[in-house]
């Protein structure tokens, strides 16, 4: 299943889609599925899980502390694919959000036919271009699943324009240079790269990196498809400690804060 037609869904309620990020495997495998099961519950339209990964160059702080328990409770890509089919289930398009190097350790080909046999909508590769990603363009193509490759506002047009040309399902759009992180503030270069990649694709455009609260989903939602949440989400979870009631009540009030926020666009 494609991301695509949640999109097309939130496009035509008039609002962007609300999009959400937590690694498998935290606090636990069985922990990341239930906490996974509330965002979609309380207003997430399509999930993005993480592979957690030993060397998370784009990760900041927050989803660091959270994918290093994972790994340290043994989490491995088997347990990423169950939780992609256990959230899957719910009927929300599940991505994974994963560094290229565990993908070419599990075997490319492979990894995409466990993918699509879990359920899963496809893959977004921050560290991965088109022009050096033709064995996981061709897997995707022949498992029909999404590629989801990330722009940035150094992008050159040129650049933006052949990425496009490889997605699927939709274009992720990093709002701010650097490492993820809940921000104050929204990126001011959010607006002109959303718009210099929809002047060369139809596919839905999504912001990512810094949204922590309904008002910045709203300001983004304005001009772009889909408002990518992440952080915001981990540390709700992080701070909920051992208290898995308390972390799920607290994620439930987060995610619908955003969904309002990305329907008051």
């Amino acid at each position: 299943m494609s991301a695509a037609p949640a999109f097309d869904k939130a496009r035509g309620e008039g609002r962007a889609a609300l999009v959400g990020y937590l690694p498998a495997g935290f606090p636990d495998v069985p922990g990341a599925i239930d906490a996974l099961k509330v965002m979609v519950d309380a207003g997430v339209d399509v999930v993005e899980i993480g592979l957690p990964y030993s060397d998370p160059v784009m990760d900041g702080p927050t989803i660091q502390a959270a994918a290093q328990q994972a790994l340290d409770g043994g989490v491995r890509t088997a347990d990423v694919l169950r939780t992609v089919e256990a959230v899957a289930a719910t009927g929300a398009p599940t991505l994974i959000m994963t560094y290229w190097n565990p993908v070419e350790r599990y075997g490319v080909d492979r990894f995409a036919r466990d993918l699509a046999s879990a359920g899963g909508a496809g893959l977004i590769t921050p560290d991965l271009t088109p022009d050096s990603g033709a064995e996981w363009i061709a897997a995707a193509d022949a498992h029909d699943l999404d590629k989801v490759f990330l722009v940035a506002p150094s992008s050159t047009d040129e650049r933006i324009a052949m990425t496009v040309d490889n997605c699927r399902g939709f274009v992720y759009a990093t709002a701010v240079m650097g490492v993820t992180g809940v921000r104050t503030s929204t990126s001011d270069l959010a607006q002109p790269l959303v718009a210099r990649t929809k002047k060369v694709t139809d596919l839905p455009v999504g912001v990512g990196l810094g949204v922590s609260n309904g008002d910045q989903a709203a300001e983004i939602a304005a001009y772009a498809d889909g408002v990518i949440v992440g952080s915001a989400f981990v540390r709700t979870l992080l701070d909920a400690g051992a208290d898995r009631a308390a972390g799920h009540a607290a994620l439930a009030v987060l995610t619908e804060d955003l969904a309002a926020g990305v329907r008051r666009a």
